[in-house]
């Protein structure tokens, strides 16, 4: 192995620690307790080296919030995949959806700004497009079938949908002493999908 390719290697590792640590420090305290110094201290090196590989803060946020975005969308995508018909392919996506928020509350924290300052670069994320396309794809498809489909309105419904999927995601993360079981979540969520797909099918 060269030299340049030792060094990248290590860069590479380097980037990696800090990243872990960085995890590391959210897991056990939270997105509120992170800090470049922290970091540092973490993986014993001086601040200005974590900043040789991170511009700030907001960038280690930014790298995070991809990586959540890059889990759901596959999540939704396999979700989607298993099914032909729209109702059913909009029912599982958004129960995938669900999953994710329950599974992954530290990213969907940071991803949607529930008790946490969110991620301002959003937009710039290929993923979280991609997530928001599959789902409006099949929104719309589901729509299509509806007896009313020119009184419908896309966006309207989109965000009833995600407006129950997020309402209860957020409610299990910020009153984590809820004594609503994962089945008890999940029959929830499952009863008010099937509602808005009935009431879209008219």
């Amino acid at each position: 192995m060269g030299t340049m390719e030792r060094k990248q290697r290590l860069k590479e590792e380097v980037r990696c620690r800090i990243l872990d640590a960085s995890w590391q420090i959210v897991q056990e305290e939270g997105w509120h307790a992170l800090s470049m110094r922290k970091i540092a201290d973490a993986i014993e090196y001086t601040a200005p080296i974590i900043y040789g590989y991170f511009e700030n803060k907001d960038a280690i946020l930014r790298e995070f919030t991809q990586r959540g975005y890059q889990i759901l969308s596959k999540a939704v995508k396999e979700a989607r995949g298993q099914h032909t018909d729209p109702a059913e392919q909009m029912e599982a996506m958004w129960l995938a959806y669900w999953d994710f928020g329950y599974e992954h509350q530290a990213y969907y924290q940071l991803m949607y700004g529930v008790s946490v300052d969110c991620c301002q670069q959003e937009k710039m994320i290929p993923e979280a497009e991609e997530t928001l396309n599959l789902l409006n794809e099949t929104l719309g498809k589901l729509m299509a079938q509806s007896k009313h489909r020119e009184q419908e309105d896309h966006c309207r419904r989109f965000y009833t949908f995600w407006s129950v999927v997020h309402g209860l995601i957020s409610l299990n993360i910020v009153r984590k002493s809820s004594s609503l079981s994962l089945e008890t979540n999940r029959s929830i969520l499952f009863e008010a999908i099937h509602a808005i797909i009935a009431d879209i099918k008219g």
